[in-house]
């Protein structure tokens, strides 16, 4: 083969390089530029007076992160006094509750409040919601902490600009936890786990944040204005996707505004195995096509604006293309059984893995700039700059996993528990297993 036909083949094939480049790599740079803009531009948003809010804490089975998530609001530069805690329970099974009464009687100048609900989220948010006071509401996860200044950061933000209807926080994995895993292969997951949520947060949905486009709020740490909150059909009960459903209900059923706070940051625990990385983003991509299963009667989201509305091609992206860039990946591996060159399929291959590289790069400058406003995290994510090689290849196994999602979606019914990689692993085993015992003994 000489020259002119490799050119023309690797042509051919780096053609899917077209949707990292419109979807990714155009982000990217506005990203950078954006960032860098803010950096020189912007100014800290004052806060003059604290208004009350209701802080909600939504607990199973959280004996062992409860006690400090509520330290952490105690902790917090936002005067206790102005903040309601509630934290409501969906019948855990261990011993949340005394935990719960230990942090009671260590921090006796929070106003605390147990409740217990039904099982599910959704419910329980629901609960406390009716329950809560003040001009706000936030709402974080059991298991994980927040950063001193992040309430009064993100209540800045509402204070300072009255058309914002509903703010998500930016959401980090807790890098102490990282530096004292012990397995060498856990903390390169988690590793990896650190700058994919870095680069979510502040570089992809700080992107969408422009023009009010955020996709969908953190689960693990929003805030609302508690009017507008209440004109809301409240979090949706039949779906995992609650996150998203609320975010859609405020920007298209109230023509709210909702955007991301990148200063409130929410620290989470890293993810304890490949089964919890399996089964967590499954159970998000569920979340997302429940969603657009409810929201695409609505008109102002049909597919039919695929180029004029944001939400429209995100989904599209998320689900159609992804399974599309998928089943090409695998496709091109096979043509090489087909006479099609070796090398052509690997050259491809390598430049798919330069261009997501310089994707994950260029938000790597991003991101670090931005994180001059916290030293501690700004150092640790510098010092990971190596994981970026690593990354791209982090990016494709997540979304093997998405695929799996898409099809267990269409296959099974809607549940907060996804099954596990092992258990389906083991499930996988036991069909071939079958399938062989039975080609053999036809054969016989």
């Amino acid at each position: 083969m000489d020259i002119t036909e490799l050119i023309i083949e690797i042509g051919f094939w780096i053609s899917w390089l077209l949707i990292p480049i419109v979807y990714e790599l155009v982000p990217a740079l506005k990203s950078l530029i954006s960032l860098s803009f803010y950096k020189f531009h912007s100014k800290r948003k004052i806060l003059r007076e604290y208004p009350f809010l209701t802080l909600i804490i939504p607990v199973y089975n959280s004996e062992k992160s409860l006690y400090n998530c509520i330290r952490s609001v105690s902790d917090s530069t936002y005067p206790s006094e102005y903040i309601k805690i509630i934290v409501v329970d969906n019948q855990s099974k261990d011993n949340s509750f005394d935990q719960f009464v230990r942090a009671q009687n260590d921090f006796s100048d929070l106003i605390i409040q147990w409740m217990s609900t039904d099982q599910g989220k959704a419910r329980a948010l629901n609960s406390a919601i009716y329950n809560s006071i003040g001009k706000y509401v936030v709402h974080i996860d059991s298991d994980g902490i927040l950063e001193k200044n992040a309430l009064k950061n993100i209540i800045a933000e509402f204070e300072n600009d009255v058309t914002i209807d509903a703010l998500t926080g930016a959401i980090l994995t807790r890098f102490k936890l990282i530096k004292d895993t012990k397995s060498k292969f856990l903390k390169f997951i988690r590793e990896n786990e650190y700058l994919e949520y870095a680069q979510s947060f502040l570089a992809g949905r700080a992107i969408e944040s422009e023009g009010n486009k955020l996709f969908t709020m953190s689960g693990a740490f929003s805030a609302f204005r508690r009017d507008k909150l209440l004109y809301t059909q409240l979090y949706n009960t039949e779906t995992v996707g609650e996150d998203i459903d609320m975010t859609f209900q405020i920007r298209y059923q109230l023509n709210g505004k909702v955007l991301l706070c990148p200063n409130a940051i929410f620290y989470v625990d890293p993810l304890d195995d490949l089964n919890k990385l399996y089964t967590q983003r499954q159970r998000w991509q569920r979340g997302e096509l429940e969603t657009l299963h409810l929201f695409l009667k609505n008109k102002s989201i049909s597919i039919r604006k695929f180029f004029s509305n944001f939400i429209v091609r995100r989904l599209i992206v998320d689900h159609t293309i992804l399974l599309l860039r998928m089943i090409w990946l695998g496709a091109l591996i096979s043509l090489i059984s087909f006479g099609y060159a070796a090398n052509v399929v690997g050259i491809s291959f390598f430049i798919l893995y330069l261009m997501y590289l310089i994707i994950s790069s260029l938000n790597f400058v991003s991101i670090q700039s931005f994180l001059k406003q916290f030293p501690l995290d700004r150092k640790y994510y510098i010092s990971k700059w190596y994981i970026l090689f690593s990354l791209p290849v982090y990016y494709f196994v997540v979304s093997c996993i998405q695929v799996l999602g898409i099809i267990n979606s269409m296959t099974q019914s809607a549940k907060w528990t996804t099954t596990s990689l092992k258990k389906e692993l083991v499930s996988l085993r036991r069909i071939l297993d079958h399938d062989i015992k039975k080609i053999k003994d036809n054969l016989k």
